[in-house]
């Protein structure tokens, strides 16, 4: 029994003393924030300060937008003070700390405020075009700093500057979260807006916008020409009517107008030109034959023309053609004109050879100095009678049962 209790005794003294020693260093590794600071100014010099008692080999974690790092305190007369680097207090914004000891956790946060004065404007617009009619807008994008590159404080006002034409408009924004903005709408009439802002007597460069014309409206069409034969040679011009949107606003250089031609029979061409002055002109060559045109213009997938019609007459009314002796060789010609003049270079003679009633070959020539000719060689057309049309000008002449020998 003795030596139970001497075995109780003793294991009590030993906890007693660890017990003791635990709260011997409780007691020790004390720390307490002494500086005061809840904020501070971008770039000031700044550092925490903490009175101790025990371990002094602690850490200070510092966090914010910029990084993080791990900072040694210096120690003096019971004091541990933490320098921070210039690099966390030239960067605006919340500054989270904590003390990283063995037995004791400290944290807090100081906020790190902008410089008050102003030492750049960044400005960002877009789109740098619109459309007039007050419906289309461009934004303006301000941001504030300071020479450290931080943005100002919210609410900080900011000018913002437009003319259009002679009328000049200011207006005032305030920041949030760094920047502010000013959305600025088209007027009726196309032209330029010069845009700039304004901020602690601060100016930024100036900006522009084009306000373009608006979707163009139907527009009339008509047609020039020296005369309305169907010669082959001479150019029909179309030309449209000055093309407006509807705010009156002349559309802008460079519209592409498509003029699109149906002839008598149905079959269509095109031609196209792009608007100087909100007016588009486009050529055309006049048919060979006889036809009706119907002419109706387009500026795609917006507006479009009235319809015209020309009527070109026949300017040919008959033409020659000539066999040699052996009728391998026949001539066409002379062609002539309305005025009884040869027809111009270039005006295109079809040859169709049929033998038995199918279309053996197809020759085409084009006319020079009023005449054309076809040779029809014995290695392709060997003996034998053939039928022959010839087409010009849209006339058909047609000669049956040609012997070739």
């Amino acid at each position: 029994m003795t030596f139970k209790y001497l075995y109780i005794s003793v294991i009590s003294v030993i906890a007693f003393a660890t017990t003791l020693v635990v709260s011997t260093n409780q007691v020790e590794d004390n720390y307490v924030l002494i500086s005061k600071e809840k904020s501070i100014i971008a770039g000031d010099d700044f550092e925490l300060q903490f009175s101790f008692k025990g371990n002094s080999n602690v850490l200070l974690f510092c966090s914010n937008s910029y990084g993080s790092v791990l900072l040694r305190p210096s120690t003096q007369e019971k004091t541990l003070r933490f320098k921070i680097p210039t690099a966390i207090t030239n960067k605006s914004g919340v500054l989270s700390w904590q003390l990283v000891a063995d037995r004791a956790m400290l944290a807090g946060k100081v906020m790190i405020n902008p410089e008050p004065t102003i030492a750049s404007i960044e400005s960002y617009l877009g789109p740098p075009s619109i459309e007039a009619g007050g419906t289309d807008y461009t934004m303006l994008v301000v941001i504030p700093t300071d020479d450290l590159d931080n943005v100002l404080a919210d609410s900080t006002k900011v000018a913002v500057k437009h003319q259009f034409i002679e009328n000049r408009t200011i207006s005032d924004v305030f920041t949030k979260h760094g920047f502010g903005y000013k959305t600025i709408y088209s007027e009726p009439q196309s032209g330029r807006i010069i845009i700039s802002s304004e901020c602690l007597d601060r100016n930024s460069k100036e900006y522009d916008v084009n306000v373009l014309p608006a979707i163009p409206t139907d527009f009339k069409i008509e047609a020039e020409h020296i005369h309305n034969y169907a010669d082959g040679n001479q150019i029909t011009t179309f030309k449209t009517s000055t093309i407006k949107d509807r705010f009156g606003n002349i559309v802008s250089d460079g519209t592409f107008v498509t003029f699109f031609i149906t002839n008598k029979d149905g079959y269509k061409a095109k031609t196209s030109g792009l608007t100087i002055n909100g007016v588009a002109t486009a050529n055309m060559i006049h048919p060979d034959h006889e036809d009706q045109w119907s002419i109706k213009a387009y500026v795609e997938g917006m507006a479009n023309s009235d319809v015209i019609n020309l009527d070109y007459q026949q300017a040919i009314s008959n033409f020659d053609v000539a066999f040699s002796k052996d009728n391998r060789k026949i001539t066409v010609g002379p062609l002539k004109s309305f005025m009884n003049q040869r027809v111009p270079d270039g005006l295109k003679i079809k040859l169709k050879v049929y033998k038995d009633g199918e279309l053996e070959h197809e020759f085409a020539e084009s006319t020079f100095n009023g005449m054309a000719s076809f040779n029809l060689k014995s290695d392709r057309f060997p003996e034998g009678k053939y039928s022959l049309e010839l087409h010009a000008a849209g006339i058909t002449k047609t000669f049956t049962e040609v012997q070739y020998e």
